[in-house]
């Protein structure tokens, strides 16, 4: 005899939003309806919104977990070996990799995240503040390093971080998408660290 396992709560929410992300890739955000999501699992519409208020927070939990696996690269990248610098500039291009794949090669994905930006801009700023708290930590480490002047690196971090918008944002990604974006990510990085880089004597 056949007995199903009894899910928990948490263990539907997961099924459910798996279920809705699988048919936003396949049929798109919008042409996708909560009476969609509850057919491919077999239970009303009533039964999702009971663990949904509504098709925007079921994109809003798809997208936190993006978030996560986003926030882990860069995390990965910015404790990774190499010069403070290029550890900075490695976790930001992990950023605009991942907008710039998903505007090439998961246009879908790429409209989930910016209606998620859109109507979840907490979870964004939470995000985002996250980002800046890992930047700090290598910036601070520079210092202790020698290789950069004494500064916040809190306050630092987020100079950095608003002016690297264009290669973090999912819009200006797709806006610049026939560019350079590494390179000029690189420059840009490179003059805004030059600001507090420690002076080296020139070379004889």
């Amino acid at each position: 005899m056949n007995v199903r396992v009894k899910e928990t709560a948490d263990e539907t929410r997961e099924r459910i939003a798996r279920t809705a992300e699988e048919l936003f890739r396949r049929m798109g955000f919008a042409k996708t309806a909560v009476a969609d999501i509850a057919a491919e699992l077999g239970m009303s519409p009533a039964n999702v919104y009971r663990f949904f208020p509504s098709k925007t927070a079921i994109v809003a939990t798809i997208c936190g977990r993006c978030l996560c696996e986003s926030e882990a690269e860069f995390a990965e990248a910015a404790a990774g070996e190499g010069s403070p610098q290029e550890r900075i500039f490695t976790a930001y291009l992990s950023i605009m990799r991942y907008h710039k794949d998903n505007f090439l090669e998961e246009r879908r994905v790429h409209d989930m995240v910016l209606v998620a930006i859109e109507n979840n801009w907490e979870a964004i700023e939470a995000h985002k503040a996250r980002l800046c708290d890992l930047t700090a930590r290598v910036l601070a480490e520079g210092i202790a390093q020698g290789v950069f002047v004494a500064h916040d690196p809190s306050k630092v971090s987020r100079y950095i971080q608003s002016a690297l918008i264009r290669f973090c944002h999912p819009v200006l990604v797709a806006q610049h998408i026939d560019e350079d974006q590494e390179g000029a990510l690189r420059e840009s990085l490179q003059f805004i660290l030059r600001s507090i880089e420690v002076e080296r004597s020139p070379l004889p």
